[in-house]
């Protein structure tokens, strides 16, 4: 089992200390188009400077958790995790960086710093020890898309961008089970104390731990994506500039639907009527939107047919509208599966609050981002609401107890939020 040493405590701390950098979905496209080795090499650099802060953060409150959660071994097995890779990453340029390439990423780095000067940069010191040239007061941000066309870089920057890739992919890899096995921690901790509620510390923690998971795979994913060699038409990694809605919005249909009807053993689930401009695109990262409509799809199903029972011959329809605006696009999910409490309104964002039947919980199962057994943990809408948030939209509900539900998604259409790190 991994161990913490003390040496390596304290180097977590010390980075720990250090403000994230967000970076935004635009900023991401921008960097992406057409990259050179060059670029993948500065994006590696970001990377190795900013993933160890994040890491960091995310181990520090791990480690100050309230009501002894720290202590539930789920937990103590993802601080485990998170340290781990904080470790592989700050290690794997003293171990794999030729003295040549190190003395290309200062130069780099200063040229990019010098470029940032004259703006309004926002403060951000580097912690020491890192890959970076130590210069306080620059945002790392710039780094992450300023230009570097035109030169001819050497063999050992391909080679060493691949180990590099090869690095973080193990570490993301290793971070597949993170939702799960922190679910698997409160409950662990809500069976040694049974009465137990989550409250709003522990609640504000996982909005903050799960917005965060979502950030590092984001650029992780990105970055490998990048690496990986030419992408999809109308793609930049995995982002796509070229979003359709109506397809992305069917597709979810479909597949929330077929999930519904298997469950529930039905022949004929409740229709779903999509109100969508079939040429809607915009800039976004489709699994991002596949996850929150498949997931409001799925909860307005499950709300229809329990309403109306299994031996209903028609079920009132559910509707997705999508209307476009100068800021965002919204989309809307209505349902008529006799609402919810108002009293019950704000519970619907707190984690592990379900009025689905329990399941059993196996944190080996969550493979990828998009496909934890979330039915039943109460993870769907809090997940989805981040998700939304991470590129400066927004999810809300209204409710009309005694008939049904309003789902409103804001999407940013454009595309320039920084990430919200905390």
């Amino acid at each position: 089992m991994y161990r913490i040493s003390p040496q390596l405590s304290e180097k977590i701390k010390h980075f720990a200390t250090f403000p994230q950098t967000g970076v935004s979905l635009r900023q991401m496209v921008m960097f992406g188009q057409n990259p050179t080795q060059g670029t993948l090499f500065k994006a590696s650099q970001f990377l190795s400077e900013e993933l160890p802060i994040r890491l960091a953060h995310r181990v520090k409150e791990l480690e100050e958790l309230p009501h002894n959660l720290s202590d539930m071994p789920s937990i103590i097995r993802v601080k485990n995790w998170y340290a781990q890779s904080f470790q592989d990453i700050v290690e794997f340029p003293n171990k794999e960086m030729t003295s040549g390439l190190k003395e290309m990423a200062k130069s780099m780095n200063r040229q990019a710093d010098m470029q940032a000067l004259p703006g309004n940069s926002p403060n951000l010191a580097v912690p020491n020890g890192s890959n970076s040239n130590g210069r306080r007061g620059v945002s790392l941000s710039h780094r992450y898309h300023s230009a570097m066309d035109g030169v001819e870089w050497p063999a050992e920057m391909h080679s060493y961008n691949e180990k590099f890739t090869r690095m973080i992919e193990a570490v993301k890899r290793r971070h597949d089970p993170v939702v799960t096995t922190v679910a698997q921690g409160i409950l662990e901790f809500k069976q040694s104390k049974p009465s137990y509620i989550v409250d709003t510390d522990v609640q504000a923690f996982l909005d903050r731990f799960y917005m965060s998971r979502i950030g590092i795979r984001m650029l992780i994913g990105q970055h490998i994506a990048l690496n990986k060699g030419p992408s999809r038409k109308d793609y930049v990694g995995i982002i796509c500039t070229r979003t359709n809605l109506a397809d992305m919005a069917q597709e979810a249909i479909d597949n929330a639907k077929f999930i519904c009807e298997d469950y529930y053993g039905l022949f004929r689930g409740p229709e779903v009527h999509l109100h969508c401009k079939k040429d809607l695109e915009f800039m976004y990262v489709p699994s991002h939107l596949s996850h929150m409509l498949f997931e409001l799809l799925k909860n307005s199903l499950r709300a229809v047919v329990e309403q109306y029972g299994t031996e209903c011959d028609e079920y009132p329809p559910i509707k997705l509208i999508v209307a476009l605006g100068k800021e965002d696009i919204t989309i809307k999910v209505s349902d008529e599966g006799g609402g919810i409490p108002r009293s019950g309104v704000p519970l619907v964002w707190t984690y592990m609050y379900t009025t689905a039947p329990s399941q059993h919980l196996d944190p080996t199962f969550d493979k990828s981002d998009f496909k934890a057994p979330m039915a039943g943990f109460g993870y769907g809408l809090p997940i989805s609401r981040l998700y939304a948030r991470y590129f400066g939209g927004d999810l809300k509900l209204i409710s009309m107890e005694g008939y049904g539900t309003d789902v409103y998604l804001h999407l940013n259409r454009i595309s320039n939020s920084d990430e919200p790190l905390q």
